[in-house]
């Protein structure tokens, strides 16, 4: 494992000011909704809880899969990025909404679902399902793929048009893995947000006691 990619994330996230503000903005609402219900005053209470009620309902909604997102994984605009070769296990149409079985992945609504064992170079092997509405690389009738992926966040794949050569070459005589771990999806977006909001909430509380 990586030792730097723990300090690489906390470093992206204290460079991004949306983070911290909507850290600091969670925060209060948090610490207003504790302070007001275990000491007052009561505005704090009238504030504190529907701020607290909205947030909760956002990150909800922002860590459900979107449907978008399952089509396309998108790789971070500025993250880091690699090439790696793939096994390809299947390749079959499903309705993008709902993932259900179609008759034709061109129709409209359709896509191509890609089942895939991604061996990157001094990483474990992984299995996952990457979807786009084109047959890249001809996929329909091969058994190697190439893909490039976000070596920090390995669930972010996807499937480029024309990759180099060499990685061609390197999928065309791939070998599948013994061991096969499996990412069904990474960690909820806006978590790291709500960790730290309640973090700030209770560092707030603590000082708020002690010069209280």
């Amino acid at each position: 494992m990586n030792r730097n990619r723990p300090l690489a994330a906390v470093r992206r996230f204290f460079s991004s000011p949306v983070s911290l503000l909507s850290t600091v903005l969670v925060g209060l609402a948090f610490a207003a909704l504790v302070q007001g219900a275990a000491h007052g005053p009561r505005w704090l209470l009238l504030t504190g809880l529907p701020a607290t009620a909205l947030a909760l309902a956002v990150f909800g909604k922002a860590g459900e899969p979107s449907r978008s997102d399952l089509m396309i994984p998108a790789l971070r605009s500025g993250g880091p990025r690699a090439f790696a070769p793939a096994v390809v296990h299947s390749v079959k149409s499903v309705h993008k909404e709902t993932g259900r079985p179609a008759i034709d992945g061109r129709a409209p609504g359709s896509v191509f679902a890609f089942d895939l064992t991604v061996v990157p170079d001094g990483r474990p092997a992984y299995r996952i399902q990457v979807r786009h509405p084109l047959d890249v690389q001809g996929l329909l009738h091969r058994s190697g793929a190439v893909v490039e992926y976000d070596p920090e966040q390995p669930w972010r794949v996807v499937i480029p048009d024309n990759p180099p050569r060499e990685w061609l070459a390197r999928a065309s005589s791939l070998t599948p893995p013994a061991e096969v771990k499996r990412y069904a999806t990474g960690v909820p977006a806006g978590l790291g947000i709500l960790v730290a909001s309640v973090v700030f909430a209770v560092a707030l509380l603590v000082l708020v006691r002690l010069l209280g």
